[in-house]
C-alpha cells in the first residue's frame, strides 16, 4: 500500500471479495528522514469531493506522509498494517541509478524497484507472514496460458504498467494479484469514493521518488567529482563545443546542447570513457536493432526461434513491430530484437519488452547495444 488511490482500491477490492488482506508500506527513506517523522506539505488532503487536491510538491511515492495515508486507509478497512523499513535495500536502487548514468547509460529505477523490492524483498516478507500472494495497484493483468502465467496489459492503456513488470520472473508472477488491471482510472477513483476511502482524490505521483528535482543535479550533489568538462563532437569526431559533464545529456535530447549549427542537432550517444557527447541530425538517431542482457522470457524457452512481436522501449512508448530471438552462447543469454521500422532515441540501459501482438508480455531484457539504421 503506497498511500495512493490505486493500491488503496486494490486492497478494498480484495477484502470485498473475501480475501484476508494485510496492508504493507515500503519505507524507502530519504536523506535526513526518520521513519516516523512526517514531511510538511506532502500528505493527501482529506475532505469532501469538491475540495481542492493536496499539494504534493516534488514528492514521489513512498514518502512518510504516504505512509500516514496508507495507515488511514488500512484503519478504514480494518486490516493489519505494517511499515517495512527497506531503506538499506533501496540504497541498491539508488546506486544502480547513479552508476548507470555515470557509465553513460539510461536507467529505469521503477523496473528495478518492482524486480528487487515489490516482488522481491516484499514477496519474501509476505511469505514470512504466511501470505499466499502479493497484490499491488499496478495497471496490468495476469493471464493464464499454456506456457504458464503471463503479464498482460492493463485495460486502461493510458495507464498500462505491464512494461515495468516484465522482469519479476515466473516465481513471483505465480503469486501475484493485480485487482485494478481490469479497470480504467476514472472508475478506480469512483470506486474509491464508493468505498469511502480518504485518498479518493489524491493526485498521482509522477516523479522518481528519490529525485526531488532534476536528475543531473541530484547526481552532481551526491558525486560532484564525477562531473567534468568534456567535448561535444559530431559523428566524425570533430569537436563542436564543450560540456560540463556527459551526465547532463540524454539520448535524443535536442534542447540545451548549446552548439551552433545550420541544422537541428540531437544527442546521438555518450562515451563515458572519454567523457564525450556525440551529436548529429535526427536521422542518425534511428535504430533498427538492439541486443539485451538479463533476459526474462515467459513464452517457453524461446531459444534460437525468431518470433514476431511488438517491442516497447519506454514505459509508455508506442509499440514497434519487431522480430525477437533469445540466444544462448556459452551459458550467456541475450535477447536480439530487430525492429521492422526504425525507432529514434533508443539508449543502452533502457529495457526492451516484447509483446505477443499488443497484449501479453513474451519477455524482455536490458539493452546493452544498439545498431543504427
Amino acid at each position: 500500500m503506497s498511500g495512493g488511490v490505486d493500491s488503496s482500491v486494490a486492497a478494498a477490492m480484495l477484502q470485498r471479495d473475501g480475501h484476508e488482506v494485510v496492508g504493507c508500506f515500503m519505507r524507502l527513506g530519504s536523506p535526513g528522514e526518520e521513519l516516523e517523522t512526517p514531511l510538511a506539505g506532502a500528505a493527501c488532503k482529506i475532505g469532501p469531493a469538491n475540495s481542492s487536491p493536496a499539494k504534493i510538491g516534488h514528492q514521489g511515492c513512498c514518502s512518510i506522509n504516504d505512509a500516514a495515508d496508507a495507515r488511514l486507509v488500512a484503519a478504514k478497512l480494518g486490516i493489519p498494517f505494517y511499515v517495512v523499513n527497506f531503506r538499506n535495500d533501496f540504497g541498491r536502487i539508488i546506486s544502480y541509478f547513479e552508476e548507470e548514468y555515470h557509465a553513460g547509460r539510461t536507467p529505469n529505477p521503477c523496473v528495478r524497484c518492482n524486480d528487487w523490492l515489490k516482488f522481491g524483498k516484499l514477496r519474501e516478507y509476505a511469505e514470512q507472514l504466511g501470505c499466499d500472494a502479493v497484490a499491488t495497484g499496478h495497471y496490468a493483468r495476469v493471464a493464464t496460458t499454456d506456457a504458464g502465467p503471463r503479464i498482460q496489459r492493463g485495460l486502461d492503456r493510458a495507464k498500462d504498467q505491464s512494461y515495468v513488470l516484465f522482469g519479476i520472473g515466473r516465481n513471483a508472477l505465480a503469486r501475484m494479484m493485480l485487482p485494478i488491471g481490469e479497470m480504467e482510472k476514472p472508475d478506480v477513483r469512483a470506486l474509491a469514493r464508493d468505498f469511502a476511502l480518504p485518498v479518493f482524490d489524491k493526485p498521482d505521483s509522477q516523479e522518481i521518488c528519490f529525485v526531488p528535482d532534476d536528475y543531473a543535479k541530484f547526481l552532481e550533489r551526491r558525486a560532484p567529482a564525477r562531473f567534468a568538462e568534456g567535448a561535444i563532437e559530431d559523428e566524425s569526431g570533430r569537436e563542436l563545443g564543450r560540456h560540463e559533464g556527459h551526465q547532463n545529456f540524454t539520448i535524443g535530447q535536442r534542447k540545451g546542447i548549446r552548439v551552433a549549427a545550420t541544422i537541428p542537432l540531437y544527442v546521438l550517444r555518450k562515451d563515458a570513457t572519454r567523457n564525450a557527447v556525440v551529436v548529429g541530425p535526427r536521422a542518425s538517431l534511428e535504430v533498427h536493432r538492439v541486443e539485451a542482457a538479463e533476459v526474462v522470457w515467459y513464452a517457453g524457452d524461446g531459444h534460437e526461434t525468431e518470433v514476431e512481436c511488438t517491442a516497447q522501449v519506454r514505459a509508455h512508448g508506442a509499440g514497434i513491430p519487431a522480430r525477437a530471438r533469445v540466444i544462448c552462447v556459452d551459458g550467456v543469454t541475450t535477447l536480439d530484437v530487430r525492429f521492422l521500422r526504425a525507432e529514434s532515441g533508443v539508449a543502452p540501459g533502457q529495457a526492451v519488452v516484447c509483446y505477443d501482438g499488443e497484449e501479453r508480455v513474451l519477455g524482455g531484457g536490458w539493452i546493452h547495444a544498439t545498431f543504427p539504421a
